[in-house]
């Protein structure tokens, strides 16, 4: 039977009246809201009531745009006569689905320079709403330069998000240009940085994290405080419990001993391989990738010829994984990996529960039917918008991600609205390896690049000093 519009929220009325009243505006939802339901509202008031859209198109993450809107919409009565068209698949697809007539085109954000470039800045749409609005968080990404140059010919700009900040307000400019083309932050994002902050630390001329001028948080607040909507789920729902729990794994002392002279020739050969004030993101992950793999319990090599040989080192997580599964006898199962290796063991191992890859909008209606006992998923590719909370309440992190937003996102398929049962997350950890600075970085609330940064410098400092 379906939901009827006397069943939103009056939160969720707010945001409708919010996105109807401002041509361009920011609904910063947090994650379990309905900030899909709350935006299809009001597009639907504006089509059929206000005759002020006809046509809309949607940028979202690829899975959000193959399945949530158009599910979404069937959800509720007042929207099922929305029509919807997917420009996703190969560009022949694309093209077909660009020239369908509907209501609404949904596209994933990493078509958007395809469909700027072929169809001209001047795209044919009255409306367009950015679901995930910190995926444009760049102002260096060619999805951001193509959605800028097409801003000026907008009519109507939505920008929708849970984290609009993910690595500190830095990241704000890009979102709130598309919104008011530089009105409120500055016309440019070196003069929002010299206006707003002040160099944190760096190499040389190179800047790798700016930080805030005393009070400028402030302002930027009031100043976007006209066009942008903020709510978190602690204010206006009854949310289930959510239970942290971490589960400390150890290695066996001839492994911590295997563990620490990796470590050791990983760092050295780093130091070799840089010189003095070189070390960057790029370079930084690839050394710590290399000790979360072997935390994990498996080691890529590459070889020539782009060939990469993966050597199993321990099962002590796979035994943790199978152990939480065993004591959860009727309960499903979601995990997150980190390393494609992990996938592959964790598939191959626990071939007793017929373990799923969360893929296809079959396997999250599966899940969602209870009809999965072990759904495994990567945080980057179900991060954002699934709705998976029908299907289960316990998330295991096989091997925890550095990107805050991404850990966020991901535990919010379980923790959101509609939720019955106590959720519960566990994190696998393995003491004395380079878990522990992953985990740190998230109860901090630290950025991924500056974690990764403050480990490595860590570690380079420690064996240098052991080299003296």
């Amino acid at each position: 039977m379906a939901l009827t519009k006397s069943q939103l929220h009056n939160y969720q009325l707010a945001c409708v009246d919010h996105i109807i009243s401002h041509n361009f505006c920011g609904v910063f939802l947090e994650m379990g809201l309905g900030k899909t339901v709350s935006t299809l509202t009001a597009i639907e008031a504006l089509m059929f009531d206000y005759l002020e859209v006809k046509s809309v198109l949607v940028i979202a993450p690829k899975r959000v745009a193959e399945t949530v809107w158009e599910e979404e919409a069937a959800k509720w009565e007042h929207l099922q006569h929305l029509t919807f068209s997917k420009i996703i698949g190969t560009q022949a697809d694309r093209y077909i689905a660009f020239k369908r007539p509907a209501n609404i085109h949904i596209i994933s954000r990493d078509n958007v320079a395809w469909l700027c470039t072929n169809y001209g800045p001047n795209l044919p749409y009255d409306m367009i709403v950015v679901d995930e609005l910190s995926s444009f968080k760049s102002y260096k990404s060619l999805r951001f330069k193509a959605l800028r140059a097409s801003r000026p010919y907008t009519k109507r700009l939505v920008g929708l998000t849970g984290t609009p900040a993910p690595n500190g307000l830095i990241d704000l400019w890009p979102q709130i240009w598309l919104m008011d083309m530089g009105t409120r932050l500055e016309k440019t994002i070196s003069k929002y940085r010299e206006t707003y902050f002040v160099p944190g630390y760096g190499s040389g001329h190179i800047v790798f994290k700016y930080v805030p001028k005393p009070g400028a948080d402030d302002i930027i607040y009031e100043k976007i405080g006209d066009i942008c909507m903020s709510m978190k789920s602690s204010d206006y729902l009854s949310m289930p419990l959510c239970t942290y729990n971490n589960i400390e794994l150890r290695l066996t002392p001839e492994l911590q001993k295997q563990y620490d002279d990796f470590e050791k020739e990983s760092v050295l050969d780093f130091i070799d391989g840089q010189d003095e004030g070189q070390i960057n993101a790029v370079n930084a992950a690839g050394l710590m990738n290399k000790l979360l793999q072997f935390a994990n319990g498996a080691v890529y090599e590459s070889k020539e010829g782009g060939e990469r040989i993966t050597h199993p080192i321990h099962d002590i997580k796979i035994d943790a994984l199978d152990e939480i599964m065993d004591t959860n006898p009727d309960k499903s199962i979601l995990v997150a990996w980190s390393f494609q290796s992990d996938r592959d063991r964790i598939m191959k191992a626990m071939s007793k529960y017929k373990p799923r890859e969360l893929k296809t909008a079959k396997d999250i209606n599966d899940w969602n039917a209870g009809e999965v006992r072990l759904m495994l998923a990567h945080p980057a590719s179900a991060g954002h918008g699934l709705n998976l909370q029908s299907g289960g309440h316990i998330i295991v992190w096989f091997g925890l991600t550095w990107s805050l937003e991404l850990y966020q996102q991901f535990n919010a398929r379980l923790f959101r609205q509609g939720q019955t049962e106590h959720v519960i997350i566990h994190h696998l950890i393995m003491q004395k390896t380079s878990d522990a600075d992953v985990l740190k970085a998230i109860n901090n609330k630290s950025t991924m690049q500056n974690a990764l940064m403050e480990s490595v410098k860590a570690r380079i400092e420690k064996y240098k000093f052991m080299m003296r």
